[in-house]
């Protein structure tokens, strides 16, 4: 729910209204002004008396990658910067669990300087700011890394007895600060960061939020393993507003995590084992980090590997589905080989190395496995690489088929004597109770509206477009045609904010649950919650209504109570209502409106060229408004990424190609690619746990629906640009993630949460149902000519390599292929694409296409061929075939067939 309550505008609002003194509190020492440095690839400043860093850009630009412009309100006590320092010690061998605390930042005073070395630009003695006296001697330089800055910090044991350390932590800190600015100051100043906690392989990047430009690295430098990406409490004040959705908050890279793992966060799975080290009376300890700069997010992986760190590529990604391969390529650290590569659970992923290509191997997930796994790659310089994936105990159609279940029998509820008209439908469910949700405070999760309400019944009626079930499909209709239309929307076809509302008034005989607040904004009454003014509520409508017009059309018998005719209507009406002037945020990019481009591609099929008509006339206007715009990404928050994926399918429909690149690179810059199964792919989320999540809290959402519904755009535009491989890998890994967040029982949760204390699924089922809606759309197996590696392959698919290439799909619905060497995208609209084979000799495609295994059967399918760039077009060339709906229809009752295809 993207509602802006009053407590979360408070620091937005405060901050633009009242006075800005020039220090809110100087404990940083700002009046007594800064040092600045100059190395050849970066100006730095510091601030004199605590010599963090103050500012940090590239060498004669004006863009920083650090909040400069609002130190003065992060110069208090208790705000963190580049160059502090936290840590946990005790005595070694000690029976104490105890753990004394020792940071930089909560009782701030001038660090004594030391002199320089060759290569020091800065050095200093932290014992003056530390919160305790200390055994530890702590010197702090930083320094000139060829060009580069570099963060060194030594620790040096000055008692008599061996010390342990449990954790060592660098905080980091960047311009992610959205308050108080306009959206077009947050493109131009602000900047996103997100981590590979990789061990010695790990880095941080942070990239403009524009999406253009260079972007920062921060690598290891020397021995300073990437161990866990750790949360930083610091207190909100009005004029910055941190641990909110105007600002994020801060983390920080922990080289040592025991002394957290055995206490606050004793119950989570950390992503790497947790580490301590020894230091005996007078030995010493270095870490450090070295900050460099990439041309680009295209860049990073060639960047890294010129800094001399390891590097990994996974095809198709980082989430596998079991007892399907998938093939892993190693680049080692220069000057060092590979030792060994094992898995946790050691039975989780099988390890076959490659006969014929040096460092690749063949991995092979255990269908007895379900959910994180570990690779721990060992180099000779005794470095450590950690690579994470997500598995999946079945195959991806089969992970899909138990979601389908479990909607439809858990997560339904039928209670006809509900006083809110909901029964029957797929309502919200916390696994954690095991139990649909019918109450909450944030009325719209129990009331079938908002992405958090809405999720459940989308994500069931969408996977009946393309996996459908007689039985799912018979509860759909009965949910549609009782509780949909006619009740959560209306016969204008204006649609509710929820069905659930708090009024005891009006109930008197209804049993509100007692010891829930009921006294907030979220909390609506009946009125309120009638209205019918928010926008993204009707693409789940819309998108509903989609899915069983494409039931109908490819499995007529399934719809019992009306034909697919009725339902392509509702759809349109939905879609045409939605972008009234009286819908707020119509205006707006809409999460999931790729669906209103589904709607309009099949009103056009269909012949229905006045409504279709009607559907792109407002849609040009819409277009045509965001070509004008600075920064055409609106939303209901200060920044957000939804509104690009609208933005990016309409401005490239009507040829707006200046807006629709803004759109991609804005994509780019909040969606890493790293060797992560949580941040590959993953769009940047962050305040969606408040409004949709049982566990509350603003932090870094792993995988809520934004990673797929962004994946939409990336995936588009590499079908454009076929030699593009970042935006395959990037969007295949978003596309992907709804299948991580389904369990092996089939629920699914909105999002995981990545906070290392937490560091599991939330137990809400919330707003995951548009992030399936970018599944189901953006699914496809992709034949591709990857050089790196080694020339065609497949993500999705299993590949058999000769004169002519065969394809076996894997994917998680089998509907589409993208022939990549041809531009060719191939889409049917009932049963599978079993396998596909392509002759690059005569550029031509066999496609073998087959019935849904135990799903209903389909007489016939159409196939649409696009060719995605360029003049070429392609026929059907299998005799008999008919013409239908602008593409080709194929019988299936006969079995499995196989049809050609080759350039007209």
């Amino acid at each position: 729910m993207r509602k802006i309550g009053l407590s979360t505008l408070a620091p937005l609002v405060c901050f633009l209204t009242a006075p800005k003194p020039a220090f809110a509190q100087d404990a940083l020492g700002l009046a007594n002004g800064y040092i600045n440095h100059k190395t050849k690839n970066f100006d730095v400043q510091l601030v004199r008396d605590s010599q963090t860093l103050a500012s940090l850009r590239p060498s004669g630009n004006q863009f920083d990658f650090l909040p400069f412009d609002y130190l003065p309100r992060r110069a208090r006590n208790g705000q963190y910067h580049w160059g502090d320092l936290t840590l946990r010690y005790r005595e070694a061998n000690s029976d104490s669990d105890r753990w004394t605390d020792a940071n930089t930042v909560l009782a701030r005073k001038p660090v004594r300087s030391n002199a320089a070395t060759a290569d020091t630009l800065s050095a200093a003695n932290l014992a003056a700011t530390f919160s305790s006296t200390l055994p530890l001697n702590i010197t702090r330089e930083w320094i000139d890394v060829n060009g580069d800055l570099g963060l060194r910090v030594t620790l040096t044991n000055t008692g008599r007895t061996a010390l342990e350390i449990g954790s060592l932590g660098f905080p980091s800190e960047f311009n992610s600060i959205f308050t108080g600015r306009s959206p077009e100051q947050t493109q131009q100043k602000c900047s996103l960061a997100d981590p590979y906690i990789g061990m010695h392989a790990g880095y941080i990047q942070v990239v403009p939020v524009r999406g253009t430009g260079t972007v920062l690295l921060v690598t290891p430098l020397g021995d300073t393993p990437f161990e866990a990406w750790r949360n930083l409490a610091e207190s909100s004040y009005q004029d910055t507003g941190y641990g909110s959705q105007t600002f994020e908050g801060f983390y920080e890279w922990q080289v040592l995590t025991e002394a957290w793992a055995t206490k606050e966060w004793a119950s989570a799975d950390p992503w790497n084992a947790p580490s301590s080290r020894v230091l005996q009376p007078n030995q010493s300890l270095t870490v450090g980090l070295r900050f460099s700069l990439a041309p680009s997010v295209r860049d990073i992986n060639h960047t890294l590997r010129s800094l001399g760190l390891p590097v990994a590529v996974s095809n198709p990604g980082y989430i596998l589905a079991a007892n399907t391969p998938s093939t892993l390529l190693l680049h080692p650290p220069a000057n060092q080989t590979l030792v060994s590569v094992s898995a946790s659970p050691p039975s989780s992923l099988s390890i076959t190395p490659s006969s014929d290509r040096s460092n690749t191997y063949t991995l092979t997930p255990s269908s007895a496995h379900h959910g994180r796994a570990r690779l721990t790659v060992l180099y000779s310089g005794n470095h450590t690489q950690t690579i994470h994936y997500h598995l999946t105990q079945q195959s991806f159609p089969s992970t899909i088929s138990a979601l389908g279940n479990f909607l439809t029998t858990s997560q339904l509820f039928n209670v006809t004597a509900d006083p809110f008209n909901r029964s029957p439908s797929i309502i919200s469910y916390d696994f954690s109770a095991r139990k649909p949700i019918t109450q909450d405070n944030r009325v719209w999760i129990a009331g079938l509206s908002d992405e958090a309400g809405a999720g459940s019944y989308l994500a069931a009626v969408m996977k009946q477009a393309f996996l459908p079930s007689e039985r799912e499909v018979s509860i759909l209709e009965e949910f549609i045609h009782n509780v949909l239309w006619g009740g959560l929307q209306n016969t204008d076809f204006s649609v509710k904010k929820s069905l659930f509302y708090y009024q005891p008034s009006t109930l008197a005989g209804y049993a509100y649950e007692k010891g829930v607040d009921w006294s907030g904004w979220m909390s609506w009454n009946r009125t309120q919650a009638s209205k019918t003014d928010r926008a993204y509520n009707y693409v789940h409508v819309a998108a509903a209504y989609w899915a069983m017009y494409r039931v109908g059309r490819g499995y007529p018998a399934l719809l019992k109570k009306k034909g697919w005719e009725w339902y392509l209507d509702q759809a349109a009406g939905t879609v045409l209502r939605a972008l009234k002037s009286d819908v707020g945020h119509s205006g707006d990019g809409l999460m999931g409106e790729t669906v209103f481009g589904e709607i309009l591609r099949d009103l056009q099929r269909e012949g229905k060229a006045e409504k279709a008509r009607e559907v792109e006339g407002v849609m040009r206007g819409r277009a045509r408004r965001w070509d004008g715009m600075a920064v055409p990404f609106g939303s209901e928050m200060a920044w957000d990424s939804t509104g690009q994926e609208g933005v990016w399918f309409w401005s490239r429909y009507f040829g707006y190609t200046a807006t629709a690149t803004k759109a991609l690179n804005t994509v780019l810059g909040y969606t890493p690619t790293v060797p992560h199964w949580g941040w590959n792919g993953n769009a940047r989320r962050y305040w969606d746990n408040v409004y949709g999540g049982k566990l509350r809290r603003i932090e870094r959402q792993i995988h809520h629906y934004g990673s797929a519904l962004n994946a939409l755009v990336l995936l588009s535009a590499f079908r454009n640009d076929p030699t593009d491989l970042h935006l395959l890998r990037v969007g295949y890994g978003g596309m992907m993630a709804p299948l991580s967040n389904i369990n092996k029982e089939g629920f699914a949760s909105a999002s995981f949460h990545s906070w290392p204390d937490t560091l599991q699924w939330d137990a809400y089922s919330g707003d995951y149902g548009p992030g399936f809606v970018g599944l189901a759309l953006g699914s496809s197996t992709y034949l591709v000519d990857d050089p790196e590696m080694g020339g065609l392959v497949a993500y999705g698919g299993d590949l058999r390599a000769g004169g002519v290439v065969t394809v076996q799909t894997r994917d998680a619905f089998r509907r589409r292929v993208f022939v990549a060497p041809l531009r060719l995208l191939i889409t049917i609209d009932a049963g599978i694409i079993s396998e596909f084979s392509y002759s690059a000799s005569n550029a031509t495609v066999a496609l073998t296409l087959a019935q849904l295994e135990g799903g209903p059967t389909a007489a016939s399918t159409v196939v649409w061929l696009e060719v995605t760039a360029g003049n070429s077009t392609f026929t059907m060339t299998t005799p008999g075939l008919t013409q239908a709906r602008q593409g080709w229809q194929v019988p299936l009752s006969s079995g499995p067939v196989t049809v050609a295809i080759k350039k007209a």
